[in-house]
């Protein structure tokens, strides 16, 4: 190709993403909380917030796996993800020479940030910084009734039950916020899922008062508790004091979490106080 065949118009200093396929659900509700929901071309199959979304973008992915064919043919110039487990479809994305941000947030903070950058990127720094600052005083007003609290109930949250997984970090930040004491808290800041695994032996010695379950992707079956050996000693499971939260309000690393998701930990664990 000449000098001469190349467009002098075919460039432009181009602000921000125009495409953005998003492959989990928390930066599509980011964006949408941003007002930048039309950047979105493509979302994961888990997305469940905002409801829309389902309805407004075609689904590209799962968590783990995806099709790069689809992800491609919708000529992103961004694609979002979360997380190592998504390593593998991120290198089969980059080997499309596609452009592909993942992010590995794991504590309140680092949400936030990511809310931060995302809005930097979409250039809506100042929404982002807005929507910063209500999830912090809602944050810090959980705080507040926390040390106003008598007691704070022992709490085993559960991420999935065999192997059995606690809560990961920001989920045992929650959960201390929303006035409760993660039992396994010393364990919560481990990355990878198998570091977060507890024995039989490791909740009944805790003797957790409240056991909160929010399994990936399938409804808790609260009989499996009643069928662990040793379980009958738990004082949460000798007194019924057993509840679930849906995975999307809860395990997504995104407003939800620090909304919903912190609201109903309060309405589970206030109570026992």
């Amino acid at each position: 190709m000449t000098i001469d065949a190349v467009d002098p118009d075919a460039w432009t200093a181009r602000d921000v993403p125009e495409r953005i396929v998003c492959l989990t659900e928390d930066p599509t509700e980011i964006l949408y909380e941003l007002g930048e929901q039309q950047r979105i071309v493509g979302i994961s199959a888990y997305t469940e917030r905002p409801p829309e979304a389902a309805e407004e973008h075609p689904v590209v992915s799962a968590f783990i796996g995806g099709s790069v064919d689809k992800i491609t043919d919708l000529d992103p110039d961004l694609v979002i993800g979360f997380s190592d487990i998504q390593s593998e479809l991120a290198a089969d994305l980059i080997e499309a020479n596609l452009q592909v941000l993942i992010f590995n947030q794991r504590t309140i903070q680092e949400i936030l940030d990511v809310v931060m950058t995302i809005g930097r990127l979409v250039g809506a720094e100042d929404r982002a910084h807005d929507l910063v600052e209500g999830y912090v005083d809602r944050l810090e007003a959980a705080a507040e009734r926390t040390r106003q609290q008598a007691r704070r109930p022992r709490v085993y949250f559960e991420e999935w039950n065999d192997p059995q997984i606690c809560g990961i970090q920001w989920v045992s930040q929650l959960v201390e916020l929303a006035g409760g004491r993660n039992v396994f808290a010393d364990r919560a800041s481990g990355k990878q899922a198998d570091e977060r695994t507890v024995t039989h032996e490791d909740v009944i010695e805790a003797d957790p008062e409240l056991i909160i379950g929010s399994w990936c992707g399938e409804p808790v079956d609260f009989d499996d508790y009643d069928e662990r050996p040793g379980f009958d000693e738990v004082t949460a499971v000798a007194e019924n004091r057993l509840y679930e939260i849906g995975s999307e309000i809860i395990l997504q690393p995104g407003p939800a979490c620090l909304t919903d998701g912190l609201e109903r930990l309060e309405s589970i664990i206030r109570p026992h106080a």
